[in-house]
């Protein structure tokens, strides 16, 4: 099955919220992680409480901050759009989703950050699936 890794700079808020998601909605195609290039002693408790609130999924439970020196080899790399240049991580795939930090800011701003990661885990989802197909009937 294809691992991606959700890379963040604090692996506190963006990454942690891909992986649950991509757990949640895309099991079935790939494997989801996250790490940073640094860690925070804790999640951040917005997107702890505003997951918790939108899908009944306590992050806590399940994960932790992670350095990237932690990960198994990854097939995809998805950058949440840090504005820094992340260390290099070897993959297949590389894309960056450019997405906005929440950290801080209101309810609704960090709801339209997680409802852009939850699109975004379904199209990756969806690519990757038909990439898998094709590759499945390339070869009868």
């Amino acid at each position: 099955m294809t691992k991606v890794a959700f890379i963040c700079t604090h692996n506190s808020c963006r990454s942690q919220i891909a992986e649950t998601l991509g757990k949640r909605l895309a099991s079935d195609v790939f494997e989801s992680y996250s790490a940073g290039t640094e860690t925070k002693p804790q999640i951040s408790r917005d997107a702890v409480r505003l997951m918790k609130q939108l899908y009944g999924i306590d992050m806590e439970k399940a994960q932790r901050s992670k350095l990237l020196s932690e990960l198994s080899p990854v097939d995809v790399v998805v950058t949440m759009g840090c504005g820094v240049e992340c260390p290099y991580l070897p993959c297949k795939h590389r894309e960056d989703w450019g997405l906005d930090d929440p950290t801080g800011k209101s309810d609704e701003e960090f709801i339209k950050v997680i409802r852009q990661i939850e699109n975004n885990i379904l199209t990756l989802k969806e690519r990757l699936n038909a990439d898998a197909v094709s590759k499945n009937l390339n070869h009868f």
